[in-house]
């Protein structure tokens, strides 16, 4: 949308610069054609400047980081959800494959936590799309499930022993 905006105005720029040559016999037009390109690069610069990361998150907000939690929470299918927790227990594991600090080994374990319960709800999803699923989605569903429970076997195999023991909040 911005490149139509950028453009309508560039055009009328244009259409401003060729009036007033024909219009104004005494005025120097000449001077005016340097608009054009400092107009483009004004809006090239004020892109970049509001793409770039540092811009976007002096603009983000609470709500907003809540609004996309929610609307990443829900999977609509138990492929999408595979993904997910193939994803992030490939990421646990290629953390713990590096010489990882103890806050990195507790958010890892934190995270394998989080793929184990996204597992739980996705034996259900498997469970309910199974019933009406024809033969190639039959394969297709298992084929997700395998590749989602190879990546968290994996992940819990590169996990420390003391990871996962639960701490004294758990308990209590």
């Amino acid at each position: 949308m911005a490149k139509l905006y950028l453009a309508i105005v560039l055009a009328a720029e244009v259409v401003v610069i060729g009036l007033l040559s024909f219009g104004a016999s005494g005025f120097p037009v000449l001077l005016l054609v340097p608009i054009l390109p400092l107009t483009l690069s004004v809006a090239l610069l004020l892109r970049r400047v509001t793409k770039s990361p540092a811009y976007q998150i002096r603009r983000l907000s609470p709500e907003e980081i809540v609004g996309h939690r929610t609307q990443e929470k829900g999977a609509n299918t138990s492929e999408e959800l595979s993904h997910r927790i193939a994803e992030r227990a490939y990421e646990i594991h290629r953390t713990l494959l590096q010489s990882p600090s103890e806050i990195q080994v507790e958010m890892c374990a934190l995270g394998y936590r989080a793929c184990v319960n996204d597992m739980i709800t996705l034996t259900h999803l498997f469970k309910e799309e199974m019933r009406n699923a024809g033969p190639l989605r039959r394969l297709k569903l298992h084929a997700a499930r395998r590749r989602a429970t190879d990546a968290l076997s994996g992940a819990r195999e590169a996990m420390p022993p003391s990871a996962l023991r639960a701490t004294r909040q758990e308990h209590q």
